[in-house]
């Protein structure tokens, strides 16, 4: 029996992770998806969150915004719109758009801006924070 499976974590401008993992848990827009290997054959939407990779007992976790998951019984593959690893987060970049994204939240009685885009940036903001904490 397979005790691993191929996972490709990949982001519309470059791969972020190829390699094999035990366990992978992803942040489904229905919940929280645990794959493991032979798991069936699954899609579903990503919201933004954290994706775990366990092997063993090294974790590897990574920021991503929304997207999308296919899994295979030996292979995963993770679309996401922007994806980093929690050891490329730059803690002040991060803190700088979460405060940019609350600003303009703010700002939206004017009507100028576009909140949808607004809320998700603050929600992209807020997701590499906590990813970043658990370096």
């Amino acid at each position: 029996m397979t005790k691993t499976l191929k996972v490709e974590i990949a982001s519309p401008d470059r791969q972020i992770y190829s390699g094999e993992a035990e366990m992978l848990v992803a942040p489904g827009v229905q919940g929280e998806l645990g794959v493991l290997p032979r798991h069936t054959h699954l899609m579903a939407a990503l919201q933004p969150g954290e994706i775990r990779l366990t092997n063993g007992k090294q974790v590897e976790c990574y920021a991503i915004s929304s997207g999308f998951i296919e899994v295979c019984p030996d292979k995963v593959l993770v679309l996401a719109d922007a994806a980093e690893a929690a050891v490329d987060i730059s803690v002040e970049r991060a803190k700088r758009a979460l405060e940019r994204a609350r600003k303009r939240l703010q700002e939206k009685q004017g009507g100028e801006v576009d909140f949808g885009r607004a809320r998700l940036a603050l929600m992209r903001a807020i997701n590499r924070l906590k990813v970043s904490e658990g370096k």
